[in-house]
């Protein structure tokens, strides 16, 4: 059993990211429909959204916005939702 955590984060869209995980996998997601609730709604804005970096164990946002390392693992990437349309 291996504990999963973001290593990198790099902006790829108005809410698409480019996340690397310890275990070397590389996942360009779009988190989009995620974004809903006090929160996460300030991410909604592009420039906002691009204020992400990476703390110890996940991508994170200013306003202490962030996301289970182990819910982006299990996202779909995009590429792989493009197969499915």
């Amino acid at each position: 059993f291996m504990l999963i955590y973001v290593t990198g984060v790099k902006v790829t869209g108005p809410h698409g990211l480019e996340i690397t995980f310890n275990d070397g996998t590389q996942k360009q997601v779009n988190l989009r429909r995620y974004l809903w609730g006090e929160l996460f709604e300030p991410l909604r804005d592009p420039e906002y959204f691009s204020k992400v970096s990476v703390n110890e164990w996940t991508v994170y946002w200013p306003n202490g916005a962030d996301f289970a390392p182990e819910f982006l693992y299990t996202l779909e990437s995009e590429a792989e939702q493009a197969i499915r349309l």
